[in-house]
């Protein structure tokens, strides 16, 4: 992968999120985030060596983040401050698992030369990106040992199915 399309994948994802973020935070507004995912996705797909592979590994990423967070948001361990929801998430949690997920299809396949260091990565960065959202007033956090514990767990477990299950899955 070039240099510079690693970049803008990189790029693209993070604005989506500073989108989602802080289209919330500052304006109230579901809009920026959701417009910009849904462009930063179709544009990725667009470019994407292997469509095929690149739609079940978005699909498959997206539904088991959304549904942990879903599970996670109805225990009540923490929840959002949004604008608008859709079941118990908000709108724009709809496109930023995909666009998190394209980070899968190409950008993350050299941790599957450096496992342990990709579950280390996984377990601390991803926790660590919601409470990010803690000072920002984005969510609330009601059980911080449940949330750590649950978050750690799932980043771990995610990594995990995408190094052990999703990089061998064959698409052609």
């Amino acid at each position: 992968m070039s240099k510079i399309k690693l970049f803008l994948i990189l790029s693209g994802y993070q604005l989506t999120w500073l989108m989602c973020v802080f289209g919330e935070v500052l304006y109230k507004s579901f809009l920026p985030g959701l417009l910009c995912g849904i462009i930063f996705v179709l544009l990725v797909f667009a470019n994407s060596k292997n469509k095929k592979r690149f739609f079940y590994i978005v699909l498959l990423i997206s539904i088991i983040g959304y549904l942990f967070d879903s599970i996670i948001v109805n225990f009540k361990i923490y929840n959002f401050n949004t604008s608008l929801y859709v079941g118990v998430l908000p709108i724009w949690m709809i496109i930023l698992w995909p666009s998190f997920a394209t980070l899968f299809d190409e950008i993350l396949v050299f941790l599957s030369k450096y496992k342990a260091i990709a579950l280390l990565l996984s377990g601390s960065l991803g926790p660590l990106t919601y409470y990010s959202g803690k000072p920002l007033g984005l969510i609330d956090i009601n059980n911080f040992t449940l949330f750590f514990i649950s978050m750690i767990a799932f980043w771990i477990f995610l990594m995990l199915f995408y190094l052990n299950f999703l990089l061998r899955l064959k698409f052609n």
